[in-house]
């Protein structure tokens, strides 16, 4: 199944997996083995407080194909996968969790599909071990919610177990719990997104550290995702568009209460129109200054730092 696919980086963020460790890097090693490839393994410790950095430190010393990249604090997933793909040097990321739930042997399959033409593969939990309520049906919720906002139909956006082209994430940056929606950045940069159906166990040691406060979370990010997506180059468009119709409200309600003072006989103190006709203009006006701002804004990021607002697949003669 080993094609000439180059370099793999598996990035694999923990936060006190001490028990879980020696025997997923047992499980990776005979998976690599096998199928010959180049390869290197990223541990970010995410500010563990058991011994997850000694076991790190004994794997590295005997294994040189591990990096250890050790936060000072624990920063969460995100911040721990955006480093990771900060140190890659591979070809083709593949993060996945340190619980030993995500199964390796599932990583020459994902290779195998994402070299039939795609950009990222995403694993799909089809049969998770995890508990109903809790876990499984928020995230359901979730991963119809963010399919449908989002653009890119996939089942389990919150499974880490995925293979990315290195160039389609390389200048993607992670903030908040964004590291599930990297296929919808990839899909923004022109890049070919599938799924297949990867295996999943149960935890065997430790305990998860995802709550269901997590979902909220995701979709306070996701309104962020959705924002950028269709208002980062032109920001007047959303916060204008909100200005102009908050106006809009207050001219009508002044005409309204116009209609109430001389067509009913109401004085103006007998009716909320007054405030509402006041609330809704200067609203509409605070919203046409921070689209304003915001433009200024996005033209100091693309401009001071060099960056475009459009990405390029290739060139042809330049």
């Amino acid at each position: 199944m080993n094609e000439n696919i180059g370099k793999l980086s598996i990035i694999i963020p923990v936060y006190n997996e001490a028990d879980n460790l020696e025997i997923l890097h047992n499980s990776i090693l005979v998976v690599m083995s096998a199928n010959k490839y180049e390869y290197e393994i990223i541990f970010i410790n995410d500010g563990s407080k058991d011994d997850t950095l000694s076991v790190l430190t004994r794997m590295a010393a005997t294994d040189t194909n591990i990096k250890v990249v050790n936060f000072r604090r624990n920063y969460g997933q995100t911040a721990a996968m955006s480093a990771g793909i900060d140190y890659a040097t591979g070809d083709i990321i593949i993060p996945m969790d340190g619980d030993n739930q995500n199964d390796p042997n599932d990583i020459p399959k994902l290779i195998y599909t994402l070299n039939q033409g795609y950009d990222v593969v995403s694993g799909w939990r089809k049969n998770r071990q995890d508990k109903t309520l809790s876990r499984i049906l928020p995230s359901k919720i979730a991963n119809w919610v963010i399919s449908h906002i989002g653009g890119v139909k996939l089942h389990d956006y919150g499974c880490s177990l995925k293979a990315y082209r290195y160039d389609v994430i390389k200048n993607v940056k992670l903030y908040g719990e964004m590291h599930r929606f990297i296929p919808i950045y990839a899909s923004w940069q022109g890049g070919k997104v599938t799924e297949m159906v990867v295996n999943h166990h149960a935890r065997k040691f430790g305990k998860t550290k995802y709550g269901i406060n997590r979902t909220f979370k995701v979709i306070l990010d996701l309104l962020v995702i959705k924002y950028l997506e269709k208002y980062l180059g032109n920001p007047i468009h959303f916060f204008g568009g909100f200005g102009l119709v908050s106006i809009l409200f207050s001219i009508l309600a002044f005409l309204f209460m116009l209609y109430l003072k001389y067509f009913d006989g109401r004085s103006f103190i007998e009716t909320p129109m007054p405030l509402l006709v006041i609330l809704f203009f200067l609203v509409g006006i605070l919203s046409l200054f921070i689209g304003l701002l915001a433009e200024i804004q996005t033209r100091t990021y693309f401009e001071s730092q060099g960056k475009r607002s459009y990405a390029v697949r290739n060139t042809l003669n330049i």
